[in-house]
């Protein structure tokens, strides 16, 4: 069995660096979180049921980790007080750009929804396995990865999140009915 459990959690790994780029947005923190997992599946391997799915355990200790991590170190950095320098990069092409606004709408999405679009769309798994592996029924699993799509497809074509859309719709509405009353009053007053 030690065989078996070695040579999945071996195949595993490239999968995991990925959910925890992720979820972790930084790469040597990604990797220091895969280790993690990894120790932890070691410690835990008699817990395993072997012919359960082994992908969705792991994927499950590694977000448990994430989690676990999040709330030890609860320590941000302000994004305001960066130096300006670091931030900014100068893309050679439209590509580039692409994959900095794609990145930047990954960024923007809500971390269940990023989870669950980089583990079905990137990684393959299953929904029923997005399910197992983030504690949810199925059809929220499908809720989140819909959403997510739906979300970094608006902001890729450049349309306006809701709320915006309907700040600006209310705003023009606002200034249409100004201009109503103000013809009406402008007719009162001229007795007409």
């Amino acid at each position: 069995m030690a065989d078996i459990f070695q040579n999945q959690l071996i195949d595993i790994l490239p999968k995991l660096r990925v959910q925890a780029l992720a979820l972790t947005r930084n790469r040597t923190r990604a990797e220091d979180l895969v280790q993690d997992a990894v120790c932890n599946a070691l410690k835990a391997r008699d817990s395993f049921i072997p012919g359960t799915n082994f992908a969705a355990w792991m994927h499950r200790i590694l977000r448990n980790r994430f989690i676990s991590d999040l709330r030890r170190h609860r320590a941000t950095t302000d994004i305001d007080t960066l130096p300006g320098d670091l931030l900014a990069t100068k893309p050679d092409h439209e590509d580039r750009l692409a994959i900095k606004d794609l990145a930047h709408g990954l960024a923007q999405l809500p971390s269940d929804q990023r989870e669950a679009l980089v583990l079905v769309v990137l990684q393959g798994m299953s929904y029923q396995e997005l399910a197992e592996v983030s504690g949810c029924a199925v059809g929220t699993a499908k809720s989140r990865v819909f959403r997510a799509r739906r979300q970094l497809q608006a902001w890729m074509m450049g349309e306006l999140p809701e709320d915006d859309r309907l700040r600006e719709e209310a705003a023009a509405l606002r200034r249409r009915l100004e201009r109503t009353g103000a013809r009406k009053s402008e007719g009162v007053g001229k007795g007409v």
